[in-house]
């Protein structure tokens, strides 16, 4: 009885994708019918095309249509696989499968997604229009990067282009940015660039870690408080550059604006043990004591400084 239901439902929302559309005498009105479809067969689903079309035909600039118009093509766009690759994670995901081959070596697949170019274009130009149109909307500028970051995946440069353009434009034009409708502080901005930060970190790809620095070397140049850009281009230079001093300078950086800054301090006690520098381990571990909120990772602190003292 509910395979039948669920048949019978099924059948009536196709037969509503695949009803003639009437006259739609304004853009609300074709947004109402968008929703209706897009919620019960998804944003790809029958009829949504045809319906897009008419609308964008009838109401060519406005932003809602640009926005469907760009979640069909982009969702048309996309397909996924299962490929191997030679590495132990890709876009900052485990391996959905590892296998052992005859000799022994592991070999790793993931799934991968891959974009149909020319599908992808058409859902890049509506969302680029759309910016064009609401251009203090920051959700379709953010939109837009992400699509970029699924799309080029560990080579983002596109998206780290579009980012650091945004952030020029933010500081030098100063928009009055919202949010699909809501109003957007400039700290709530400095949270979403520093997001951005943490995927290309999560990425993890020569690419993106370079990507890293150049977002984290941006907003710093226009926030030289703000700790946690200064606390990436510490990890970078850590992580990517072998660099301790460098990194160190960051640390101290980020440190003397904000004394409990628990990340400054977490690795500054790593390069400290790392290069065997007991005075400066010593230095740092009674911070991380005070800063940390793991009772296990205080106690551990505690008994290192105390073995170090002896």
């Amino acid at each position: 009885m509910n395979g039948m239901k669920k048949y019978l439902i099924a059948a009536v929302l196709v037969t509503l994708a695949a009803m003639p559309l009437r006259a739609q005498k304004t853009a609300e009105e074709y947004a109402s019918r968008y929703n209706l479809l897009a919620d019960r067969l998804g944003p790809t689903g029958v009829g949504i095309e045809t319906l897009v079309t008419r609308w964008e035909k009838d109401f060519p600039d406005d932003v809602s249509m640009l926005c469907a118009k760009f979640s069909y093509y982009y969702g048309k766009s996309m397909s996924s696989r299962i490929v191997k690759k030679d590495q132990k994670k890709f876009m900052g995901n485990s391996p959905v499968l590892s296998l052992d081959d005859s000799t022994g070596v592991k070999t790793n697949y993931f799934e991968e997604v891959f974009y149909d170019d020319s599908l992808y274009a058409i859902a890049s130009s509506a969302l680029d229009r759309a910016v064009r149109l609401s251009s203090d909307d920051l959700y379709l500028r953010v939109s837009k990067i992400n699509s970029l970051l699924s799309y080029e995946k560990e080579s983002p440069d596109m998206a780290t282009q579009t980012i650091v353009s945004l952030i020029d434009y933010n500081y030098t034009k100063k928009p009055a940015w919202n949010y699909s409708g809501q109003s957007l502080t400039q700290d709530q901005f400095c949270d979403m660039m520093q997001e951005f930060c943490v995927t290309f970190y999560t990425i993890g790809s020569p690419a993106a870690m370079e990507s890293f620095r150049k977002v984290s070397e941006k907003m710093s140049s226009y926030n030289p408080k703000k700790t946690c850009f200064l606390d990436n281009l510490g990890s970078y230079h850590l992580v990517c550059a072998g660099d301790n001093k460098t990194a160190l300078k960051y640390y101290s950086k980020a440190l003397k604006i904000d004394p409990k800054d628990y990340s400054a301090i977490k690795n500054s006690v790593l390069i400290a043990r790392k290069d065997k520098n007991v005075k400066l381990e010593k230095k740092y571990l009674p911070m991380l004591i005070g800063a940390t909120e793991d009772e296990s990772e205080k106690l551990a602190a505690k008994v290192r400084l105390e073995a170090l003292s002896k």
